[in-house]
């Protein structure tokens, strides 16, 4: 890795729970009152060995305690039916951010969907994570849909 004083590592079919972790922690800083329990059948259902995986380790603390990830799948661009390569998670710990790692994961996802063929990256940001969202305007992403919600009353009985 490029970044001095951190280590990148492939990361395999047991990290099951590792994922589900950092996935917790993602979502637990924009939303720290919500249950996240559910994060766990998301990572059922999508976590495979076609969905690659990397860990940035601290070259100064114990290796397998990871201080971000990467986890990448697919998806298909629904105007040309072509498959694109997809962000479900990238994380960074606050007390690492800044030093360039996100950026680095970011350009090791654009280098593997390269390498495989595919033409586009894609990824989901909350319009509330502002520093996600200018790191991925200045790596040049940009916004061509809209995800539109709106919340239903509940079910009369």
């Amino acid at each position: 890795m490029n970044i001095p004083g951190y280590n990148l590592r492939t990361g395999t079919s047991l990290d099951r729970a590792l994922v589900v972790k950092f996935m917790a922690k993602t979502y637990h800083e924009l939303y720290p009152d919500q249950d996240l329990s559910h994060l766990a059948r998301t990572v059922e259902q999508y976590f495979s060995s076609k969905t690659p995986l990397w860990w940035v380790d601290s070259a100064d603390e114990e290796q397998n305690n990871p201080i971000a990830g990467l986890w990448l799948g697919n998806a298909i661009d629904q105007v040309t039916g072509s498959r694109i390569s997809h962000v479900f998670l990238l994380y960074v710990a606050p007390q690492h951010r800044y030093q360039g790692i996100g950026r680095f994961l970011m350009q090791q996802a654009e280098s593997w969907a390269q390498q495989r063929g595919d033409k586009q990256i894609g990824l989901q940001v909350f319009v509330q994570n502002e520093p996600a969202l200018n790191l991925y305007r200045k790596l040049g992403y940009t916004t061509q849909s809209l995800w539109m919600l709106k919340p239903l009353p509940p079910k009369e009985t």
